[in-house]
């Protein structure tokens, strides 16, 4: 079982988006988290595109890494460079795997949908476990 964590700056937008595209592409038994260096809130734009593909990320909400407890990821993946420079240190075994995602906050839904787009893509064909 792999526990994959998902850092953005806000945990607002992206990683979300990532948490919950990767819940629902990859296999079952990986534990998936995501987190940003500060906790901004669940974007309702974020909500609103991945509703469209099917995947309810409204339960899901905004939370910074101290939030995260314990949690010991196998796999980080930075998707914003301020969350990569930001990125806490993590032991040698832990895979560190950085997505620069153009940030859609502030911008129209199409942006989002960009985004989301992009996100899943990379969990899809880059994402190896």
């Amino acid at each position: 079982m792999k526990t994959i964590l998902f850092l953005c700056t806000g945990n607002s937008c992206r990683s979300q988006m990532a948490e919950g595209l990767a819940r629902a592409i990859l296999p079952g038994d990986c534990k998936i988290y995501s987190a940003g260096i500060r906790a901004d809130g669940m974007n309702p734009k974020t909500v609103e595109v991945m509703s469209e593909i099917g995947i309810d990320v409204s339960k899901q909400f905004s939370k910074t890494m101290d939030d995260l407890g314990d949690v010991e990821p196998d796999v980080v993946v930075t998707l914003c460079e301020n969350a990569e420079k930001n990125c806490p240190l993590y032991p040698k075994n832990v895979r560190h795997i950085h997505w620069p995602i153009n940030d859609p906050h502030g911008k129209d839904v199409a942006a989002y949908r960009v985004a989301r787009d992009e996100i899943k893509s990379k969990i899809e064909n880059d994402l190896t476990l």
